[in-house]
């Protein structure tokens, strides 16, 4: 099968798309996509445990542990141990950090308003449809392997 007649070629090839248009968007403001998308997952006004931070974006744990230590050192964020139990910590913006999260915001609003233009919501309810299902299919085949795997392992 030629990659152009896969589906995951043009999920990814779209992404890619997407990913570098908020690049140069974000690149504007000093931040990245990747910093966008974590800044966008903070609350605003109550933080966020850390530990909801990266399934939220499906961000693996070093790589956001990298990351929030980078936006600490820069300012944007901070951190703070619950005070009845140290394993807990939330994550909070700082006044610098709201302001990047606000350009990371409206970027996300001005590509959808774009789409929306463009593309009819009939057909955008169906996008949405399929991509639902896409995602149901593939955790429940990701289920399947860690199964598979962890019986694997008993054995």
């Amino acid at each position: 099968m030629r990659k152009e007649k896969t589906i995951d070629f043009h999920i990814k090839w779209a992404w890619h798309a997407i990913s570098r248009m908020y690049n140069a968007y974000a690149s504007q403001y000093d931040i990245t996509m990747a910093i966008g998308y974590v800044l966008l997952n903070i609350d605003s006004e109550k933080g966020t445990p850390a530990t909801k931070i990266g399934p939220s974006i499906g961000m693996e744990p070093r790589s956001l542990t990298r990351m929030l230590k980078t936006l600490e050192e820069k300012g944007w964020i901070y951190r703070e141990t619950d005070a009845d139990d140290k394993r807990f910590v939330k994550v909070y913006l700082t006044e610098e950090g709201k302001k990047k999260r606000n350009f990371a915001r409206e970027g996300v609003i001005i590509f959808n308003k774009k789409i929306q233009e463009v593309i009819p919501a009939d057909k955008l309810a169906v996008f949405f449809d399929v991509i639902k299902e896409i995602n149901t299919m593939v955790d429940e085949e990701n289920s399947k392997v860690k199964d598979n795997i962890i019986f694997e392992i008993m054995d």
